[in-house]
């Protein structure tokens, strides 16, 4: 990377230091390119720092369900073990059942023979995995505590850039920008990305409870029509597995719902938490600070024009009822840094209009259809018509012993 007194050139810039954006310049790092990374957020907590705590209940708030492509990509970046050894939680069974009928349906890995389900995963583990590893990359630079506050095609150039100003006072020409700047991408508006968007009318409650039975490895997840509840299960080293109690909770609820619960005190609402799950496990003796964001689905028309291009929620947001939303940002990253490698090998402009299409080619659709599930999820059990009621928990029963249906459900879940 040249540097200038204040304007600074690199190959691509990504803005967004989650997840998606720092596995995406963890990836692209090989090619041989210099990346550059901005993040407003801070350095943040180190992946010493969270496995020297790991055998304390301090875990984070935001949680994802691990898949195993989800895996295999952290385990290509060499991060995986990191992960496992510190936190991850495997899940073996997943329970789902309709709160408003007697309809439910139980998977299980060894349905399918496979060693389990997935991972349940502190967000912030996987970043500090990866951010460690980003800053060990040649080639490869972070920037925390600054963002991008204007981007413009720099018309005076040979061929084109764009040029993007960030709040420090740096003006940097790249060849590529991407948006990981997550579901209000400064990016995606700077960039005129159309989307469709709306709201779901519900809000989600976060947090980490401890329940008085155990959570026995196991996904339970119960739907009524003012929104899902799911408990994902939590791993603390140091416990055997009848101990395991710890999970971290999402709870969507009709909006005006969601603000009386969180006014609610501990107590009250550990009481009404438990009632909605219909303490399956148990009473729930503790919790942690609830947080709450409204539920919106948004999907860009576009994921590229020529100089840029969108990954995960940039790109795309889902109802976090099936917990793929992470999932889907990794699915764009192995695409998107594919296409880039093959580009260079060829010898082609990665960042063409050309080449950037091939990336949402591959990805348009398959996000698009896991957009549709999850609507056609959310509409089928908001509705408390007894008619659509009783056809719905018919259908979870026969899911449930039709086994090739229900195999082939499973592993499209676990994107396999």
């Amino acid at each position: 990377m040249t540097q200038n007194t204040k304007k600074i050139h690199t190959d691509i810039l990504i803005a967004g230091g989650g997840p998606a954006g720092l596995a995406l310049a963890c990836s692209l790092a090989g090619c041989g390119l210099d990346i550059l990374l901005v993040d407003a957020g801070t350095d943040g907590v180190s992946l010493d720092e969270l496995a020297a705590n790991a055998g304390k209940t301090d875990f984070d708030a935001r949680v994802s369900a691990l898949t195993v492509p989800s895996q295999k990509l952290l385990e290509s970046l060499g991060i995986w073990e990191n992960i496992a050894s510190t936190r991850a939680c495997p899940y073996y069974d997943m329970q789902v059942w309709d709160g408003e009928g007697t309809g439910s349906i139980h998977f299980t890995a060894a349905d399918i023979h496979v060693d389990c389900l997935g991972h349940i995963v502190e967000n912030n583990l996987v970043a500090a995995a990866l951010k460690q590893l980003a800053k060990a990359q040649s080639g490869l630079t972070l920037r925390h505590e600054d963002k991008v506050t204007r981007i413009a095609l720099d018309d005076d150039k040979a061929s084109s850039r764009a040029v993007a100003s960030l709040a420090s006072g740096v003006d940097v020409t790249a060849n590529l920008l991407v948006g990981a700047d997550g579901a209000n991408s400064f990016l995606r508006q700077q960039g005129g990305f159309k989307t469709r968007e709306w709201d779901y009318g519900q809000r989600a409650i976060v947090t980490t409870v401890k329940t008085a039975l155990p959570h026995q490895f196991t996904a339970w997840q119960r739907f009524m029509h003012t929104g899902p509840v799911a408990f994902l299960p939590l791993y603390l080293p140091g416990l055997d597995a009848g101990a395991q109690c710890y999970s971290s909770i999402v709870w969507s609820c009709v909006t005006e719902g969601a603000d009386g619960i969180l006014a609610l005190d501990d107590a009250a609402f550990r009481d009404r938490l438990g009632a909605a799950f219909e303490f399956r496990l148990g009473e729930i003796l503790e919790t942690d600070t609830r947080i709450s964001f409204p539920l919106r689905q948004r999907h860009a028309t576009d994921y590229v024009q020529t100089n840029m291009a969108l990954v995960g929620d940039s790109a795309h947001t889902i109802h976090p009822l099936a917990g793929q939303g992470v999932n889907l940002g990794f699915a764009d990253v192995q695409a998107l840094s594919a296409v880039i490698s093959e580009a260079i090998a060829k010898g082609e402009d990665y960042a063409s209009h050309q080449v950037l299409s091939r990336y949402q080619r591959r990805r348009k659709a398959a996000n698009l259809g896991m957009m549709a599930a999850m609507e056609g999820f959310k509409h089928l059990f908001a509705s408390d018509d007894l008619a659509l009621t009783w056809l719905r928990n018919a259908g979870l029963k026969l899911t449930d012993q039709a086994l090739l249906v229900k195999h082939r459900l499973i592993r499209q879940a676990m994107g396999l």
